[in-house]
């Protein structure tokens, strides 16, 4: 196997200084390889004590640390699935995520991997050792009311209303001071969830946060309720989006008119809006040649035809200048993404909603402008550098406090759960797991999953400008794709399963018979209302909540956090090079 120094040593370039690691010593204590129990810890559960930190929040596990345990955590999870059962029946979660690239995505091998497990040769025995652990013991040792009382305690905000991780960050911990300067230089979280009517975030003073709340339908798989999460994403553009001039004062109107440029230039597609006046901003958003009043951003890209497309306000006069850019399927530099994950807060009813606390908060910035050109040129280096050395291993060059870059001009930062359930960073590891869904994937724009996904302005709520707080999923019909293809039905359809382990018997049993042919009348009702497959029981959303909470107890994220109760049965404890999956065929939806 490749040594772990040549990836390590690239990432430790910090304010011009090499930092140094134990490459011998376990960073980590290992917790047991069978099973989990939660007997010594139980006490943690309703625990409302201000902890001072310290490693005995991570089970001694060094946050700080560059010592990798996983050089290849770029790889997900997911990608060991079996796709082939026992009854040799082929399954394809693989189409959601790898797919036929779309300028400027130039991921151009990326549908290649429906059809074989191309991995890097550390990579073929899969590292994530939790997949194959039993946590049914402490699962079993967690009462339905702990629980409860857990996931409704807020661990991002204290109980006047400050945010926990921004008093921490202010005050910070030696434990996650990498430099030794007392001075955290990555993101301070400063989202304080309170929306109006319009999706915008208040802070206590009454001004806007510049964060936006959006609806959008859930990506495939992972991240339906059904398989264990609720989240909830936000947006927020660079300040120059949300004034007329240098200096000058947030305008709601004219902020949401450049956030729907946005919108119309990532989903490359024209955006319905509010009526406003064209004439104050002098940009003809509707392109029919005149400044009038308007409720349609236009979308009209084609820079070798003529046909350009302007921000207004403040942003105009720096695009004029080329201190910032747009182009079709790319988010201007200083966009900023802002995601929640957290457990399902459910109840007997069947009703679902996110939880007050927190699982993970997750952080993106575009630090940096790349051309469609320079996107190309990446993308055909890779192909270049594969077929050279298929096993050379990727470089994300960062660290705990400035985030890590996915080497396409987005740097990404988390913060996740400590051991008495307290946000903490994650290391350089626990965020390499980001990359692999980040930077390699074909079905993303510009790295980014989900605003391409947010729903139909026009016909939506709120212009789809809303937090899952104000409205649900309840009754959102399924997306169509351009053939008519139902998406949820057919992710169901290619996989035989409501998720890539194929571990979420509830789904099975609701939308499959017993010959494991599709339910028809299931998936009407599904074509109508996408909560009948991404809403779970109450009692499997308290199973999985359990089990998630038992993995933080162990603090093992680097090992996996797909929370589970049993082992996994159809993941791959090893692949063989270039190993086929049994798909004769690729899909492209």
């Amino acid at each position: 196997m490749r040594s772990f120094v040549a990836l390590i040593t690239s990432t430790l370039f910090i304010s011009g200084l090499l930092l140094s690691f134990n490459g011998c010593e376990s960073s980590r204590t290992q917790s047991s390889v069978n099973n989990v129990s939660l007997e010594d810890n139980k006490s943690v559960f309703l625990s409302d004590i201000q902890r001072v930190y310290s490693l005995e929040n991570t089970n001694g596990y060094d946050i700080k640390t560059f010592h990798v345990m996983h050089p290849t955590a770029y790889t997900s999870e997911m990608c060991y699935t079996k796709t082939i059962d026992e009854n040799k029946q082929i399954h394809n979660p693989c189409f959601a995520c790898h797919t036929q690239n779309t300028s400027p995505n130039y991921i151009m091998d990326d549908v290649d991997l429906q059809e074989a497990y191309a991995f890097a040769e550390p990579a073929l025995k899969n590292p994530y050792l939790n997949h194959f652990k039993d946590f049914s013991d402490a699962v079993s040792e967690i009462s339905d009311i702990e629980m409860l009382q857990y996931i409704k305690k807020s661990n991002y905000f204290e109980e006047n209303g400050s945010i926990i991780l921004e008093n921490k960050l202010l005050n910070l911990s030696a434990y996650w001071d990498l430099t030794g300067d007392g001075v955290w230089s990555g993101y301070i979280p400063d989202c304080y969830y309170n929306f109006d009517l319009e999706g915008f975030d208040i802070k206590p003073d009454m001004r806007l946060s510049g964060w936006r709340a959006f609806a959008y339908m859930p990506f495939l798989g992972t991240f339906w309720p059904t398989n264990g999460s609720t989240d909830d994403v936000l947006i927020r553009l660079d300040s120059a989006f949300m004034i007329f001039e240098a200096g000058g004062i947030i305008d709601k109107e004219l902020y949401s008119v450049n956030l729907a440029i946005v919108e119309a230039l990532i989903k490359r597609e024209d955006v319905f809006i509010s009526e406003i006046d064209e004439r104050k901003y002098g940009v003809d958003l509707n392109k029919d040649g005149k400044l009038d009043i308007t409720n349609i951003i236009k979308y009209e890209w084609a820079p070798r035809k003529g046909k350009q497309m302007s921000y207004v306000g403040y942003a105009k006069e720096l695009l004029k200048t080329h201190k910032i850019h747009l182009a079709a399927g790319l988010f201007p530099e200083g966009t900023e993404f802002l995601h929640s994950v957290r457990y399902v807060q459910s109840d007997t009813n069947g009703s679902i909603s996110l939880s007050p606390r927190m699982k993970e908060l997750r952080y993106a910035k575009k630090s940096i402008w790349l051309t469609y050109a320079n996107l190309q040129n990446k993308g055909l280096a890779s192909i270049q550098e594969k077929d050279i050395d298929p096993d050379k291993l990727e470089i994300f060059r960062g660290n705990i406090e400035s985030g890590i870059g996915n080497n396409m001009g987005w740097v990404y930062q988390g913060f996740i759960e400590d051991k008495y359930g307290d946000l903490r960073p994650q290391s350089y590891e626990e965020t390499l797991s980001c990359m692999g869904c980040h930077s390699g994937l074909a079905i993303t724009e510009d790295s980014i999953f989900s605003f391409s996904r947010k729903f139909d302005s026009e016909k939506s709520h709120a212009q789809a400008w809303y937090h899952w707080s104000a409205h649900s999923l309840k009754g959102v019909p399924e997306n169509r794709y351009s053939d008519g293809t139902y998406e949820l039905s057919n992710y169901l359809k290619q996989n035989n399963s409501g998720d890539e382990f194929r571990e979420n018997d509830e789904v099975f049993k609701k939308f499959f018979l017993d010959n494991a042919e599709i339910n028809s009348s299931a998936i009407a009702k599904l074509h109508n209302d996408v909560t009948e497959l991404l809403f779970p029981s109450y009692e499997r959303a308290m199973k999985l909540n359990k089990a998630y909470k038992a993995l933080v107890q162990t603090q093992t994220f680097i090992d996996g956090r797909a929370g589970h109760i049993s082992p996994f049965k159809n993941v791959h404890k090893e692949v063989q090079e270039k190993e086929s999956t049994g798909l004769k065929k690729y899909i492209i939806p």
